[in-house]
């Protein structure tokens, strides 16, 4: 594939530079990336031409130092030549590496992606969630998979990666690994980054995903009903781990906090709010944006209710809350026992807050925003859908005027 290619001669001068002759350098630009390259010649700035990028005269000096720049011209103009013939693909590194004699350093694909995770690992805490973390590992393995379905390869050199291996990748996901459409972008997503990080360095001379179109399908988010909440709450349940999987489950429905954050409540996170009530002073782990959420009395009666629970005292925590997995299980035996027909998560809780317990009782959408913590309103409007009980109400009022 052809790429613009341009070649310059100019005088660099050196730092605090006075008087005398300067050395000239060659800098070569393919498709805008640059490298520069020692002539091994000077030249008196008096006598250059920038425009032409030569000196000026008629002495022996400047016509042999010109005649040695068109023949370090004409070289590079052949080893690119060379290059496009042989098919080579002609990055900026690779036609300097031609010029200079230097082997160019192959660089590839999971070496990349490796060394990003290492660095993302070294991060988590600071500017990234253990759960981002989580997702670049899975896409690792998940492309490390891919080249030995496709290739039978352990690795693949960055150059090779072109529309048609990102297609294919999409495929692998989507058919091998039996991933949804949403699943399949976000991996793709990840790996895109390490593309990014590919082209800012100059290891590739066009980008693979310049083509190429995904996109998220919606997704209704599953939430539970002012009357699915009441039945939850007033079920008996046999065993008292029932019991505290729910209880935390509607302290997230009357709060809107996340699992991870829930489980690292502690008491010093609520406070006496701008109201003399109390409210949650929270971080949220995964964007670390403030959330200030007024305590609701559910919310106060089911963290009294744990106050001197052994957990609860023994790890400095406000609630007893176990692993997410084994409250996702014990939710799904929770749904069942209670006749709720929905598959029951923890994080439905925090949709449940934006729409059941906040904006279908009028609550601002900006305040719903600033209690979840998220840091675009765009993102509350996903749980601000449509709903039919809030439509039947606000055409309730209107109606009203029109009698």
């Amino acid at each position: 594939m052809r790429v613009n290619f341009s070649l310059l001669f100019y005088l660099k001068k050196p730092k605090n530079y006075q008087t005398g002759s300067v050395p000239v350098y060659l800098r070569i630009t393919v498709a805008g990336k640059r490298a520069e390259v020692a002539t091994g010649r000077e030249c008196e700035p008096a006598r250059w031409n920038a425009a032409a990028g030569r000196a000026s005269g008629t002495k022996e000096t400047v016509k042999s130092l010109n005649a040695y720049l068109d023949g370090l011209q004409a070289k590079v103009y052949e080893a690119h030549r060379q290059m496009m013939e042989e098919g080579a693909d002609v990055t900026v590194e690779s036609l300097k590496c031609r010029l200079t004699g230097k082997a160019e350093r192959i660089r590839y694909l999971l070496e990349i992606f490796e060394d990003h995770n290492r660095k993302m690992a070294a991060l988590v805490g600071d500017e990234f969630a253990p759960g981002t973390l989580e997702r670049y590992t899975t896409s690792l393995s998940h492309t490390r998979d891919f080249l030995q379905w496709k290739f039978q390869i352990n690795d693949i050199d960055i150059r090779k990666i072109n529309h048609a291996f990102i297609t294919e990748y999409e495929f692998y996901l989507r058919s091998v690994r039996k991933c949804s459409n949403n699943t399949s972008v976000k991996y793709i997503k990840n790996f895109g980054k390490i593309i990014r990080i590919c082209l800012a360095n100059g290891w590739l001379s066009a980008n693979p995903f310049m083509n190429y179109k995904s996109k998220v399908k919606k997704v209704d988010r599953v939430f539970l009903t002012e009357e699915e909440l009441n039945i939850m709450a007033v079920k008996e349940f046999a065993t008292e781990r029932l019991g505290q999987v729910r209880d935390i489950f509607l302290f997230s429905c009357f709060t809107g906090l996340a699992y991870v954050d829930v489980q690292k409540l502690k008491h010093h996170d609520v406070g006496r709010g701008i109201d003399g009530e109390k409210w949650i002073f929270k971080n949220r782990q995964k964007t670390d944006t403030a959330s200030r959420i007024p305590l609701l009395p559910t919310a106060l009666s089911i963290i009294d209710k744990y106050k001197d629970h052994p957990h609860c005292l023994n790890e400095d925590r406000l609630l007893p809350v176990l692993s997410n997995q084994k409250m996702n299980a014990y939710l799904k035996e929770i749904a069942a026992l209670c006749g709720i027909d929905k598959p029951l998560t923890f994080h439905i809780a925090r949709h449940t807050f934006a729409t059941t317990v906040t904006l279908l009782n009028g609550v601002p959408i900006e305040s719903v925003s600033k209690m979840l913590g998220h840091t675009s309103i765009r993102t509350t409007q996903h749980y601000a859908k449509i709903l039919d009980v809030k439509v039947s109400e606000d055409m309730k009022l209107l109606r009203q005027k029109f009698v």
